[in-house]
């Protein structure tokens, strides 16, 4: 297997690429779902149709290969303004313990709302948020409420993501001994001057630190999320950011792209476009960095994801089990994932729910002894197809479609263009992305995307590809 899918060489091939760079930097789904969440029917869905594809789904499938449970814990003492995701800006702990409350009552009403003979857990992970801002007590708490009643298929992996600042030993003991194996830990970028525009602030110290107690405490995979693209961010500081998160040893980095949304999340709007590194010079960071990556024996996994030979992420890459979902690239498929807490999204293949978002709306829906959902969507047979396709796409790079002949030539004819730049190859019905290509699979997965392509206006839905 290539550790590179692309390498830039000095010629016109790369004044080509570059060029390519201009022509597909637009608006792109990161495709952790198809329909993305802002092209979902809401009008058409229920609650009752949720839970009808939750027990379908389960009876199929999940009652041998388990579930997974998405628990989003949106607690950070302070913002962090890169962030795009659901959080509570809040230095009082004691709410802690009411939102645990809350998400062990949304999980009973889930139990007695589906009447299942098992619950079959194949996978737990703890999102945010900040899931180190709670305390190891508190977190035993939600754990141990969560298991109650369930049962742990056989290589079950239990994960969660952590502040090192303060991820405390503690922490790691507690939640090791309730069955995590797996921990992700939020670095970004170690420059000072990045991490004074982006508020989030941690040493190569605190890193080392949380690295150390972990693998003596018996943690098998450690990964680190660094991101390229952020404000202030230039090539030197960058590559020193890399040099010692590799001489720190994780299993897995996920390198993202930052994602610029300020008409979501206004926090972003305390640095302006002027801040941000050019998206030409967004893909020499990334590209330097991916190199440096490479040698120090990581192999690409998928898009910003890579891992050790040793990692069962890489493992899963060469057995072609990888899957993709909310959570990001996984090694496993879990044909249910059920997500609690405010904001999560939930899937059952056929259909996906999310939660209300603020957590007073949460509390008071639960309140009512109703699950929190807000808005959703049921597939449609063609939605699934095109999910199907689109996660082969991101997962292995490659697609083998089906007999529908007009169906087709419809998505070959939105291909015309990628194949002539020389992003895609058709051989028949199968489509498959070529190296250069695969720095572009958002935009190869767009040319199957029939719901954006509908919904699509004037105003921006999705971050830039690049």
């Amino acid at each position: 297997m290539k550790r590179g899918l692309f390498v830039m060489k000095k010629s016109n091939m790369e004044d080509k690429y570059y060029q390519l760079i201009e022509k597909y930097n637009v608006g792109a789904p990161r495709y952790t779902s198809y329909p993305t969440v802002p092209c979902w029917d809401v009008e058409k869905f229920s609650v009752n149709q949720w839970i009808a594809a939750l027990k379908k789904t389960y009876d199929s499938k999940a009652v041998e290969s388990g579930m997974a449970l998405y628990v989003h814990l949106p607690f950070c003492e302070s913002l962090c303004t890169y962030c795009g995701c659901n959080t509570r800006i809040t230095k009082n702990h004691s709410v802690e313990s009411p939102y645990i409350r809350a998400i062990l009552k949304e999980w009973q009403l889930y139990k007695e709302k589906l009447e299942f003979e098992s619950y079959p857990i194949s996978e737990i992970h703890f999102g945010g948020g900040t899931p180190t801002f709670f305390s190891a007590e508190n977190l035993k708490v939600l754990v141990e409420g969560l298991l109650e009643g369930t049962e742990k298929v056989g290589n079950a992996v239990f994960s969660f993501e952590a502040h090192p600042a303060n991820t405390t030993k503690e922490h790691l003991e507690t939640l090791y001994d309730l069955g995590f194996r797996r921990l992700s830990l939020g670095i970004q970028d170690f420059d000072q001057e990045v991490q004074r525009i982006i508020n989030r602030f941690q040493t190569p110290e605190d890193v080392s630190r949380v690295m150390q107690q972990a693998r003596e405490i018996g943690y098998t995979s450690i990964n680190f999320d660094l991101i390229y693209g952020l404000p202030k961010q230039h090539m030197e500081s960058l590559m020193e950011t890399v040099d010692i998160s590799l001489s720190l040893k994780p299993d897995r980095i996920s390198f993202y792209s930052y994602a610029h949304v300020p008409w979501v999340k206004p926090g972003q709007r305390m640095f302006t476009e002027a801040d941000l590194p050019s998206a030409e010079l967004k893909l020499q960071l990334y590209n330097a960095a991916k190199e440096k990556i490479f040698a120090a024996g990581f192999y690409d996994v998928g898009m910003d994801h890579f891992a050790l030979p040793t990692d069962s992420l890489y493992q899963s890459k060469i057995k072609k089990t990888l899957h993709r979902n909310f959570m990001g690239y996984t090694d496993r498929y879990t044909p249910l994932m059920i997500g609690l807490g405010v904001s999560s999204i939930s899937d059952a293949w056929g259909a996906f729910a999310q939660n209300e978002k603020k957590v007073e709306k949460y509390y008071a829906i639960l309140d009512k002894g109703e699950l929190p959902i807000i808005k959703g969507h049921v597939l449609t047979n063609l939605d699934e197809v095109i999910r199907a396709y689109i996660l082969e796409l991101m997962c292995r790079g490659e697609v083998r479609l089906n007999n529908d002949e007009s169906l087709n030539a419809y998505f070959c004819s939105q291909l015309t263009e990628l194949l002539e730049d020389g992003l895609v190859e058709i051989n028949g019905n199968l489509i498959k992305a070529t190296e250069v290509g695969m720095s572009f699979i958002r935009n190869i997965c767009m040319a199957f995307d029939l719901r954006s392509k509908e919904k699509m206006g004037d105003r921006p839905m999705y971050s830039k590809a690049i």
